[in-house]
């Protein structure tokens, strides 16, 4: 029987993922608050405006807000469902810090009356969904989550990975198939009612640790095939070749589709989840773990490459286009661009870098401690500039005129102008 959700729904954590599911839900009748520890976010969302940008998401927020069916709350509210989409970061030994989830199962612990639905969307290592089940245990030993009751429990907890793409979330949050992983049966069938609301992908039911698995797998599969083709993009710059010409050629196979190289892997997803998966299984992850290496000494090859080229002029300026972590969005998280940028301007303090970034208004803290770095829009950093790095394939620097280049060193990570 396929239930849809009806009653009040409380997401904890405002970010990237849980103000598009807000959205999601509000925008189709559903009562929702969102609640969120940043003061600045509870208000901007309160007020129908968006912390961070993302297509087609302002007028969602402010048509929602404006129904009267999305507020936002620093308290957790009594609710009949909670979705928990807060930071999962790694630590410095690679391990998945817990604590974020944690702080919002003691949020939530206080609020439950029983019979409510816990859905953990942030990505986690196998074995989280069960770990906020006991924590919910713990914390409530007057409730019965799934796992202490043969019975029906009093609480249902579930695990709902995204695998949403930003710059197209608010259309593949609709689009996607989904996969919901309960403790039991009974927990994966009443959060998929929460999804039916407003997913028309196919929502495919299991367990919680397969559901935790899954959305690892994607995206170690992702990386994995990013990092043979950063190698590639060494090998080809060892043999000189034209990397790009070369995976072109190889993808007329039938069977084959190298993806494009980059200047690294960034973001909160693909840089971050096989670490998870590595945590699980230390040693039987080495082509997990090898990619990881590749992808992330791409960003140290390439600032190496640029300091190279400085040396055939006697004070340069170097103009550094994109810190996202991909095109046309402003996520800075886990940027190679940024890390990139960093490492040049450490390594050749009295080098002149102008950065360009469409998409954002100051300097990541990374970036501002340095004297020798300032933002500055695309057309003057070119202009001033007698090196041009393109680390971000933004449509903003797409359609700048070649002309701009002419006379000029150019290093295109992208590939876009070859």
């Amino acid at each position: 029987m396929n239930e849809i959700f009806e009653g009040r729904v409380a997401i904890i954590g405002l970010g990237y993922i849980g103000l598009p599911t807000a959205v999601a839900l509000a925008t189709r009748g559903v009562e929702v608050v969102g609640v969120d520890v940043n003061e600045a976010t509870v208000k901007a969302v309160a007020n129908g405006q968006v912390p961070f940008i993302e297509p087609d998401l302002a007028v969602a927020v402010s048509g929602a807000v404006t129904m009267g069916s999305l507020t936002a709350s620093t308290v957790t509210p009594e609710a009949d469902a909670f979705i928990i989409a807060v930071p999962t970061p790694f630590l410095d030994n690679h391990e998945a810090d817990m604590s974020y989830v944690r702080a919002a199962v003691e949020q939530i612990a206080p609020r439950l009356r029983g019979g409510e639905i816990i859905v953990l969307e942030s990505t986690s290592p196998p074995g989280s969904t069960e770990n906020v089940s006991r924590w919910l245990e713990e914390l409530r030993p007057d409730l019965n989550p799934a796992h202490a009751s043969e019975g029906l429990p009093d609480l249902h907890v579930a695990h709902c990975p995204e695998r949403v793409l930003p710059g197209k979330i608010m259309i593949e949050m609709i689009t996607n198939d989904r996969v919901v992983g309960g403790i039991t049966q009974e927990c994966a069938r009443r959060a998929a009612s929460i999804y039916r609301v407003f997913c028309l992908g196919e929502i495919l039911l299991t367990d919680a640790a397969s559901a935790e698995m899954s959305k690892l797998v994607e995206n170690a599969y992702r990386d994995v095939n990013i990092a043979f083709a950063n190698e590639l993009s060494l090998i080809s710059e060892d043999l000189n070749l034209d990397v790009w010409e070369v995976i072109k050629l190889a993808n007329h196979h039938p069977r084959v589709n190298v993806l494009t190289p980059g200047p690294g892997v960034g973001g909160h997803c693909i840089a971050v989840d096989p670490w998870f998966i590595v945590g699980a299984s230390p040693e039987l992850t080495p082509l997990i773990r090898a990619a990881r290496a590749i992808n992330d000494s791409k960003p140290h090859h390439v600032a190496e490459q640029l300091i190279v080229k400085t040396a055939r002029f006697r004070e340069p300026t170097v103009a550094c286009l994109g810190l996202a972590y991909k095109p046309n969005i402003d996520d800075l998280r886990e940027s190679p661009a940024v890390a990139i940028v960093d490492e040049i301007a450490a390594t050749l303090p009295d080098l002149d870098i102008r950065v360009a970034e469409p998409f954002v208004h100051v300097l990541p803290h990374a970036l501002s401690t340095h004297d020798n770095v300032q933002l500055q829009p695309a057309a003057s950093a070119i202009a001033d500039a007698d090196i041009v790095l393109l680390l971000v394939d933004h449509d903003h620097f797409r359609s700048l005129s070649r002309s701009r280049l002419e006379g000029k060193v150019v290093y295109d990570t992208r590939g876009v102008w070859r």
